[in-house]
């Protein structure tokens, strides 16, 4: 009697086990759904280059699968078949070698790295950032006819602002455009490395500064899509954001209409006053854009005093200014430039933020000499841009 006790004892207790294990295993469910309602927008985007790169992900896993699913079914069955239990099945412990398998072994991933390789190599060439779109969609050439529409690209201290060339105006933190109308971006950053990602649209590209680099991509369907950096790029890296907004041509002439209206003047100087970092900044509309002020940009020169780069590379190319070359110093100097102007604190998170920097002391706090305990002075704080 003891021992049936025991045994239905034991078996109550599997059982409790057994409830306990689905009751947690149930109690995921309701996050498995919540998962449902994500927005995918990397796998369902909206413009015709966005979806070429979500069928090359797609094509890329698809024939990574025809070899991790194979291994991964037989190793589960050769598990099952020759486990110790199995007395039927074959055990040759001096089997060492077989050339039919051996093939199959290496053709098989070999075909599939050989048709890798060659569709990694004709989607980079077709999806290069660089090249001109040549169709609209599947099926859809683009008319000869169709002018690109030109957007060019800042990467500002925390938001974005967007330059209009040929409607000669400029807006802060959103972006529009017209479906169907392929679009020319220009992209450079005037503080540290950014990049400009609209995931509906097109790939990341970087925004760096001194440097343009260009994507061209089209919007297909009307919408409000989200726009960010990519980039850590200080402490409002994650409030950087902005909407793009995909329109049908005659809402998109009304947008720049508005713009044109309600925009105030974008001059030098108040450009200056825009770039000083700020966080959470709202959408700004600029009815003109300063002359050349893109370019002054890019040329890291649009701070008075300062040498454009393309007038450095002009003195480097007829071989250099010689001595006179130091006068040239100050003048190409960037770096620091909002500490030193005061817009920003000498520490690791800048004003905008409402936070004090590492350098300072918290309110309240016992201000630091800048030594730690040992007496060594502290390390310099960095994100000085």
């Amino acid at each position: 009697m003891l021992i049936a006790a025991a045994k239905s004892a034991l078996s109550t207790r599997a059982g409790t086990g057994r409830l306990e294990r689905l009751a947690r295993a149930a109690a995921l469910l309701p996050l498995l759904a919540a998962t449902a309602g994500c927005n995918m927008v990397v796998m369902h985007p909206s413009g015709d280059v966005a979806m070429q790169q979500r069928n090359l992900v797609l094509a890329s896993t698809g024939l990574m699968l025809l070899i991790i699913v194979p291994v991964i079914l037989l190793t589960l069955l050769f598990a099952w078949r020759y486990r110790a239990s199995n007395t039927a099945a074959t055990y040759d412990p001096d089997w060492h070698h077989s050339t039919q398998l051996e093939v199959v072994i290496w053709a098989a991933p070999l075909v599939i790295i050989i048709a890798l390789g060659a569709l990694t190599w004709i989607s980079t060439h077709t999806l290069d950032p660089y090249r001109p779109l040549s169709r609209l969609e599947p099926g859809r050439p683009i008319a000869a006819e169709t002018k690109p529409l030109d957007v060019e690209v800042v990467a500002l201290d925390w938001k974005w602002l967007f330059f209009y060339p040929e409607y000669g105006i400029a807006t802060v933190n959103e972006l529009a455009a017209p479906v169907d109308r392929p679009i020319n971006f220009k992209l450079t950053s005037a503080s540290v490395m950014n990049t400009f990602y609209v995931p509906a649209l097109a790939g990341m590209v970087y925004a760096m500064p001194g440097m343009e680099m260009k994507l061209h991509a089209v919007i297909n369907k009307p919408g409000t899509y989200h726009g960010q950096s990519a980039h850590y790029s200080g402490t409002g890296f994650s409030r950087m954001t902005f909407n793009f907004l995909g329109q049908e041509p005659k809402d998109f002439e009304a947008w720049v209409a508005k713009a044109k209206a309600e925009g105030k003047d974008l001059s030098r100087d108040a450009y200056l006053q825009l770039e000083k970092p700020s966080e959470r900044e709202p959408v700004q509309y600029f009815a003109s854009v300063a002359d050349g002020l893109y370019s002054q940009i890019l040329n890291m020169c649009a701070l008075p005093g300062k040498m454009c780069m393309s007038e450095m590379m002009k003195i480097d190319a007829r071989g250099g200014a010689g001595v006179h070359s130091r006068e040239n110093r100050e003048k190409l100097r960037y770096d620091n430039r909002h500490v030193e102007q005061g817009d920003e604190a000498p520490g690791a998170t800048g004003p905008a933020s409402g936070r004090p920097p590492r350098s300072e002391p918290e309110p309240g706090t016992k201000p630091s000499s800048g030594h730690d305990d040992k007496g060594t002075p502290a390390p310099a704080q960095l994100n000085n841009q």
